[in-house]
């Protein structure tokens, strides 16, 4: 049977175009990284809706007037990711061994470790860096008044993380138990266990006993690398929640605008 002529493609239907990277390789591997990428990311939002969380963490309003005295919360948790993952590397090396283990794992950081001495320097000033940054933003939200109602909470939660900052820095202090780590740790706790009510528990829960011996290099340890970085951990979630939620207040100096509609009833 004679076939019937096949109509020609009317010119408003054009054949589709090319994909991107058709005929060339190594665009097409790229574009299909990329595709896979995105399909990944899809796949993992939408069976735990963390965009909805992501924008409502960052994209949110912010006062006029702000400025960098605003960045030295985040200064602050950058110093802390900074301190957890040195930490990680210094402690798959160290060894709380009061016997003579704890010196001669950290000169063995510093001195054969590779980049050893740099992880412990960024660690060592980190620390110190850290402390500085927590005063300098207790500070700002004073001066401010960002502690006022209805941030109460979070102020509170601030001066705890502030509490928690000073236990790391003790804490760490005498892990490389060399003569000038062990015995200003020695006069630390003996004020420690001056306190008033419970500054005696206090001192026996930091020495691990009434006397300073081998035991309170491990109680230590525990401490600043567990129980504190927990904690810090925690609390600086709901700090970063109760900003977002409760948002950041004004420098003291803007004064706040009427509306548009109250001033044009005002004139």
């Amino acid at each position: 049977m004679p076939r019937l002529p096949v109509r020609p493609r009317p010119a408003a239907l054009p054949p589709p175009a090319p994909r991107p990277g058709e005929g060339n390789g190594e665009a097409g591997r790229a574009d299909g990284l990329a595709e896979a990428g995105i399909t990944i990311v899809d796949w993992i939002d939408e069976r735990t809706s963390l965009t909805g969380s992501v924008r409502w963490l960052f994209f949110r309003k912010v006062p006029k007037g702000t400025n960098w005295f605003y960045t030295l919360g985040s200064a602050t948790l950058f110093a802390f990711l900074s301190q957890a993952v040195t930490g990680v590397f210094l402690a798959m090396f160290y060894r709380p061994d009061a016997a003579g283990g704890a010196y001669e794992s950290i000169r063995y950081i510093t001195d054969r470790a590779f980049l050893g001495q740099f992880v412990r320097g960024m660690h060592l000033w980190g620390a110190s860096v850290m402390v500085v940054l927590v005063f300098l933003h207790m500070g700002r939200t004073f001066l401010f008044g960002a502690y006022k109602y209805p941030r109460e909470l979070n102020w509170v939660i601030g001066v705890v993380l502030l509490i928690l900052t000073l236990v790391m820095a003790l804490t760490g202090y005498l892990l490389p138990f060399d003569q000038r780590a062990y015995w200003a740790t020695v006069v630390a706790t003996n004020i420690t266990a001056t306190g008033p009510l419970i500054g005696p528990y206090l001192g026996d829960l930091l020495r691990a006993g009434p006397e300073f011996g081998a035991t309170t290099l491990s109680r230590f340890y525990s401490i600043h690398m567990l129980v504190v970085p927990g904690l810090i951990a925690a609390l600086i979630g709901a700090h970063l929640y109760l900003v977002t939620k409760l948002g950041t207040t004004a420098p003291p100096w803007k004064k706040a605008e009427p509306p548009t509609e109250l001033r044009g009833t005002q004139t």
